[in-house]
């Protein structure tokens, strides 16, 4: 990882965005900016310098902020009313369109962008409490997961921006399970999923048309602490009950991190060189109901943020899996969001 490396961490709580700066794997808080309150969740155009923010108050929005690499001053240049707050944003490789789930308000949608301003809704489908939305890296699809329905919509992208159902419209996980967040291997061939109630890591293998095949799953928290499996609408830390939250692939794929809420921890499960996952997990303590995690670029550093601790753990990832704390710093108040600029 190069000197002077940026983090962007979301605040929902403070309602603001604090920019950190890596350097000689040392966290050095740059600044804070108000956004509003409920900003727990935001894309990164690293092509374009451009960030797609979602936020609570004083209304549900998505704002466009221009970014300030030097000084961490990133500047609103549009903001797009929106009916429900969001959960989660994802910004297509060119640029051109964005994908929004609402969980609250149980919907998924589309939008066009041109320099940066979000237009109108290109697409838009009804499912219980959406969690994710985001395209695979070659943006040829688009992916959106529902919690309370248990399943993923899975759609190709066109042309005009817009989306268009694959012959299987629907992957539908077990009943129960909770589908919570989803990423992509970098060439697309393979995606994993991270339930929320069941504390599954789940693999899937893509196909040319962008269908999802489920193959195998692995626990991705400590099995060992008593843990039990949750359900909707109980509180996960009174009943000691499983409570997944995030997902990321770390040393150039060889990893796959998971988060887990209610003991707070960090599971690495091995990746095999065909996308298959190998457990048990191994687990690391880090911050304090850890909502949210990002890896740098080159894959060997992991950040965490504990959306109660209202500090980030900047950590190397080592061959067996292991997180080393390297730094600590503390953001604004309720850190669930984070990624690197």
């Amino acid at each position: 990882m190069s000197n002077d490396a940026m983090v962007l961490v979301g605040n929902s709580k403070g309602g603001t965005l604090t920019t950190l700066r890596i350097s000689d794997e040392q966290l050095i808080r740059v600044s804070d900016v108000a956004v509003g309150a409920g900003c727990s969740t935001f894309a990164v155009d690293h092509a374009r310098g451009l960030l797609y923010v979602a936020t609570s108050e004083p209304a549900p929005a998505i704002l466009t902020l221009r970014i300030d690499r030097e000084n961490g001053r990133h500047q609103e240049v549009a903001r797009r009313p929106v009916e429900d707050p969001l959960a989660y944003l994802d910004v297509s490789p060119k640029g051109h369109m964005l994908l929004a789930a609402s969980y609250h308000g149980g919907w998924g949608a589309s939008y066009r962008i041109v320099d940066g301003v979000v237009g109108d809704q290109s697409a838009r489908l009804e499912s219980r409490n959406m969690h994710a939305a985001l395209f695979d890296p070659s943006g040829h699809n688009a992916y959106f997961v529902s919690l309370g329905d248990d399943r993923i919509a899975q759609f190709a992208t066109t042309v005009d921006g817009g989306l268009s159902e694959l012959s299987e419209p629907f992957i539908h996980a077990t009943p129960g399970t909770g589908p919570r967040h989803l990423i992509f291997s970098p060439d697309s061939n393979h995606a994993y999923l991270l339930t929320e109630f069941t504390g599954e890591a789940i693999h899937f293998e893509r196909g040319e048309s962008g269908r999802l095949t489920r193959r195998e799953e692995v626990p991705a928290f400590d099995v060992t602490r008593g843990l039990h499996t949750s359900s909707f609408g109980v509180d996960p830390m009174a009943g000691h009950l499983v409570w997944g939250a995030d997902l990321a692939l770390a040393a150039g794929g060889r990893w796959l991190l998971c988060t887990e809420r209610t003991e707070s921890t960090v599971g690495a499960i091995a990746v095999e060189a065909d996308g298959t996952l190998r457990g048990p997990a191994v687990i690391t303590d880090t911050e304090t109901q850890p909502r949210g995690l990002t890896v740098s670029p080159e894959g060997e550093h992991v950040v965490v943020v504990g959306e109660r601790s209202g500090h980030a753990s900047l950590y190397r990832i080592y061959d067996d899996g292991h997180l080393v704390l390297q730094s600590q710093s503390e953001t604004g108040e309720g850190p669930n969001w984070v990624r690197f600029l």
